[in-house]
């Protein structure tokens, strides 16, 4: 029974593949791969719920990995419903917008910022200074965001198409299923290398621990993914510049592997419960063989690059929605929150430092929205530590994280626990980085 993916979108077909076969990448993989997946494909179908009834005769082990599956896209997604109610419809990715309905994040944030920097266009061309009023303030500074943004946007749908063409395969044998030191720094690569909001890349976690890695390599490719991806590097980097960026790079990926390794030592502990889907990777998987294959199949004539512009375009959409929202906040931010506000209240100090953290804790933005909000953090309060803190717990202490793994785990404590090892640590390097900038 070969499985059929429903939505269009870049973050959708990750899910969908991954759901599969294990896929961590979207559905523009190679023939070849289509075929292995096809093969492969014995679990639910993530269009209906009567594929699962067709399967009656598989293992229990795949029907409790679909209701973990299910489960984790209702939590993730926020619905109420059940996940047999969810199971009749297509499955739409946790930050995208199901198949047929408008996305009015997107389309109203991509409205707003066209309006307001086509108001600052037309007030320069008749002179009138951006300073006359609030409208005009915040058609300057966005204004300012997207042009500051447009070189790292552009570079990142590139990137978002690259990987895209990606087989899965390739992807899995990077990540690995082995704890100890080289695979976290394996999985915080992957983490790394994956352009998916900090909402859908809990779906591609969630499997990864169905497939069998443990559960230290899964917290430290969420910890590392959400905002740490090439296209978001770029931004940042045009943002905050590119010695700070790298810093923030590096200490986030310490922070993943550490708490890759605390975790996996407490499941050695018994403190913790262990994977029950470890596997081990197969070992006639051979890596470059299959990178060359997979260079070999690609399209280099013109129509195929066309169709890899527009794959990178409409692949991006969630990054390109959640960055448009993130620069109408940043802006509303410069235009109606006073300069020594952000001195007295998120300055670098460690009130500053816990009114960031308590304001990411509660804010659920993506990873995209959050980026001008920490470099506006770091510029106006001169708090570098305090955009750090505001990246990493935005990622370490998200209710939908939390409730994403409690459900793909079947464990509160493995939920828990990572909010409870990450921000520690996270309050320290936020500490230390202020120190330094001072």
């Amino acid at each position: 029974m070969s499985k059929t993916c429903c939505s269009s979108s870049q973050e959708g077909q990750a899910v969908a593949h991954a759901s599969a076969s294990g896929d961590t990448v979207s559905c523009n993989t190679s023939a070849s791969d289509h075929q292995s997946q096809a093969k492969a494909s014995t679990q639910d179908s993530c269009c209906s719920s009567s594929a699962s009834a067709s399967s009656a005769s598989a293992s229990s082990h795949s029907t409790a990995s679909a209701s973990s599956e299910a489960a984790a896209v209702s939590s993730c997604c926020g619905s109420t419903s059940s996940p047999a109610a969810n199971s009749t419809k297509s499955t739409a990715s946790c930050c995208d917008t199901p198949k047929g309905r408008i996305d009015y994040l997107l389309w109203g944030s991509l409205t707003g910022v066209l309006v307001g920097y086509a108001n600052y266009l037309f007030a320069s061309y008749l002179g009138v200074e951006h300073t006359a009023n609030a409208l005009l303030t915040m058609s300057h500074a966005i204004y300012d965001l997207l042009n500051t943004m447009a070189w790292g946007l552009v570079l990142g749908v590139f990137m978002v198409a690259l990987l895209s063409k990606v087989p899965r395969d390739l992807v899995m044998s990077v990540l690995g299923t082995h704890g100890g030191f080289n695979g976290m720094l394996r999985a915080t690569g992957a983490g790394l290398l994956l352009d998916l909001c900090s909402h859908g890349i809990l779906m591609v976690g969630a499997k990864l621990y169905e497939r069998g890695a443990s559960i230290g390599q899964v917290m430290a490719f969420l910890i590392a993914s959400p905002w740490n991806s090439f296209s978001l590097t770029l931004i940042l980097i045009a943002l905050i510049g590119f010695g700070w960026t790298i810093a923030f790079i590096l200490l986030s990926a310490v922070i993943a592997i550490a708490t890759g390794l605390m975790f996996d030592a407490l499941v050695k502990r018994g403190t913790l419960p262990a994977n029950p889907n470890s596997t081990p990777l197969d070992d006639d998987f051979q890596f470059w063989p299959a990178a060359r294959t997979a260079l070999a199949q690609g399209n280099y004539t013109r129509a195929g690059w066309w169709q890899f512009v527009k794959d990178g375009v409409r692949e991006s959409r969630m990054v390109i929605r959640w960055l448009m929202f993130g620069i109408l906040l940043a802006a509303l931010i410069r235009t109606f929150v006073p300069p020594d506000y952000f001195s007295q209240y998120f300055g670098p100090t460690a009130l500053g430092l816990a009114v960031t953290l308590i304001a990411a804790t509660v804010l659920e933005v993506c990873s995209e929205g959050s980026t001008p909000i920490a470099a506006d953090i770091f510029t106006r309060a001169a708090a570098p530590g305090n955009s750090f803190g505001f990246l990493m717990t935005g990622v370490s202490t998200d209710y939908t994280e939390i409730m994403v793994l409690k459900d793909a785990t079947r464990s509160w404590k493995i939920a828990l626990f990572l909010p409870l090892l990450t921000l520690p640590q996270v309050v320290v390097v936020a500490l230390v980085l202020n120190g330094f900038s001072s």
